[in-house]
């Protein structure tokens, strides 16, 4: 259950050396709605192979998405790019944390190449947090989107960013590239950021969120949150009334699962009703989409919703 180091090469390294030192947290055992298969299908293994291929990260290994068999066994990935190293050291976050190595300026190209042979109709991009570099990537998430545009060009594109902090210009850059969804997951209540998202500031990501439409009003704008962190209902409907005066319109909400003992533990496993509960709210309070439910990630079935989303926008404006 508990995985703290990774292999690289011959080299062995701690994968949460900032978790190190905090007391070991009980795993409590999943419920009965939280269950998934091992990934063995055919179509799992022929994305596994692309994105070895390309010499390609995924969120869905790093972060051990539960939904990795599904998507992949429908060619679904969504790539990180800039490395598999965080510069920080979020409490929920299964990726590892440290310094990380330069940019592979190859990326771009072979992500591109990956969408292609992958024949994704919507391509979603994420990446680890580079506070090392003085536009945190946003060139790279430019390069990238330019990439996919010319591999694939019916091929739409989602980015889900980090929050830019102390970036002068980094959002303008990634914006002016125009990929057809802006997603930043603004991840939990305020009152859980010091414990839960220590690097991170919350009303930055909602001004950055509400940036984006200011500066393209046909981008979509997409934020996710988890649930099980210790939050109240009270917060959780208030996080969704700052993220419409941010006119974002889809949010996801999603059941937090704990990496490892040395992770933040969960508070609470949120039934479905409950999640049913917040989509219908989130919904009366004017999002164009939710998808709310404790297998909810950010990117899950994420080419289906923007569909949606589009027709969605289309009826609001008739």
């Amino acid at each position: 259950m508990v995985t703290v180091i990774d292999i690289v090469g011959k080299k062995a390294r701690p994968r949460h050396p900032e978790k190190a030192q905090r007391p070991d947290s009980e795993v409590q055992r999943k419920p009965e709605w939280i269950r998934v298969r091992a990934p063995t299908s055919r179509g799992f293994l022929e994305t596994q192979s692309i994105v070895q291929a390309n010499n390609l990260v995924t969120v869905c290994e790093e972060a051990g998405c539960p939904n990795i068999g599904e998507c992949w066994d429908k060619k679904h990935a969504t790539f990180m790019i800039m490395g598999d190293i965080c510069t920080r050291a979020c409490a929920f976050c299964n990726v590892a944390t440290g310094k990380p190595n330069a940019l592979d300026m190859a990326e771009p190209e072979n992500v591109a190449r990956a969408v292609r042979q992958m024949g994704l109709s919507h391509a979603v991009i994420t990446s680890v947090d580079r506070d090392d570099l003085t536009d945190g990537g946003a060139e790279h998430f430019e390069k990238v989107i330019k990439a996919i545009r010319a591999a694939s060009p019916l091929t739409t594109i989602e980015v889900l960013t980090p929050d830019f902090l102390k970036k002068p210009g980094a959002l303008e850059r990634v914006v002016a590239a125009k990929p057809d969804v802006f997603n930043h997951n603004i991840e939990t209540v305020p009152g859980n950021y010091l414990a839960v998202r220590p690097g991170a500031r919350y009303f930055h990501s909602v001004r950055l969120l509400q940036r984006v439409k200011e500066l393209d009003t046909t981008i979509f704008t997409k934020s996710g949150i988890m649930l099980g962190l210790g939050e109240e209902r009270n917060e959780v409907l208030q996080l969704m009334d700052d993220l419409r005066v941010a006119d974002v319109d889809f949010l996801t909400i999603g059941q937090y699962l704990q990496p490892t003992r040395k992770h933040h533990k969960v508070e609470k496993f949120v039934t479905p009703k409950e999640f049913k509960s917040y989509e219908t709210v989130a919904y009366a309070k004017g999002f164009l989409m939710v998808s709310s439910s404790p297998m909810t990630r950010s990117s899950h079935h994420a080419g289906d919703h923007f569909l949606q989303l589009r027709i969605a926008r289309r009826k609001r404006a008739e």
